[in-house]
């Protein structure tokens, strides 16, 4: 990345790169060293199942250090600790393995999530897959892909229309009431549908091997730190309405405007349904 300050308050696009680059080489050892190794499972709810393990604790912890040591006053939003506030208008989103179950079950489709946000826009992201060896990074509206270091070009696909899309969601389960009437009238019309990806879904789409990407039920650490990603390989991502998908909840993310208000228009007209 070059030395540029194309990011907000004087942040220097290389600053926000190194400090993303440095947190996901903090946790990969405590990711990618007790992957398919037999790790204690705990369940987050009383009843269904969050899994959490302690990788993903400790990989966490390691993350807000690197990002600490270089900006001691910004604020941290993670999903396995709690919210460090700030003064400043700055937050680093953090999701130390996005796909826990893909994680505990041996599948390559989990990956370290790090954003940041100004003012509660995603304005830089990573995304790294430490056993296959890949990287998406986007700081300054420019997205970099490397596969065990090497620069590998990603841009989105041209597809516009939804019968031509290559379709993606993390679990079905995710649908419920008109959420879920609207997902299976989509899941008709598409391509075909993929499921289990999690957040490798969103960078495949980045990648232009996926087309579309529709979500519900999300949190703010699910989505925000790859929507930069997204956006810089030419794609759009927003919630089910149309409005920015920082937060979480539902989520659409295309390779064109085209698909992007095909499939939101069929997910709109059948809830209404």
């Amino acid at each position: 990345m070059s030395m540029t300050i194309s990011s907000p308050a004087g942040l220097s696009d290389e600053a926000i790169a190194q400090t993303l680059i440095a947190g996901a080489d903090a946790a990969r050892t405590s990711t990618l060293g007790r992957f398919r190794t037999q790790l204690a499972v705990d369940n987050k709810f009383s009843s269904g199942f969050d899994p959490v393990t302690e990788a993903d604790r400790e990989a966490e912890t390691r993350i807000r250090e690197a990002i600490a040591a270089r900006f001691p006053d910004h604020g941290i939003i993670g999903e396995e600790w709690d919210t460090k506030d700030t003064t400043t208008r700055f937050n680093w989103i953090i999701d130390p393995i996005d796909g826990t179950r893909a994680f505990i079950s041996g599948v390559p489709v989990w990956g370290t999530l790090i954003g940041l946000t100004y003012q509660g826009k995603a304005i830089a992201g990573l995304m790294e897959q430490p056993f296959t060896g890949e990287r998406w990074l986007a700081v300054g509206g420019r997205l970099e892909h490397t596969h065990n270091g090497a620069r590998v070009p990603a841009a989105v696909s041209a597809v516009t229309r939804l019968s031509q899309a290559r379709t993606s969601t993390t679990n079905p389960d995710m649908f419920t009431g008109p959420h879920l009437s609207a997902w299976t009238e989509l899941n008709a019309r598409a391509l075909q549908v993929r499921y289990g990806l999690d957040c490798y879904a969103y960078c495949l789409l980045a990648s232009g091997h996926i087309d579309l990407v529709v979500e519900a039920g999300l949190k703010d650490v699910d989505i925000a730190p790859l929507i930069p990603i997204i956006e810089a390989a030419g794609g759009i991502v927003t919630t089910w309405d149309g409005g920015r998908a920082e937060m979480g909840g539902t989520c659409i993310a295309a390779a064109t405007e085209q698909l992007h208000e095909e499939a939101m228009r069929v997910l709109r007209d059948a809830m209404l349904e």
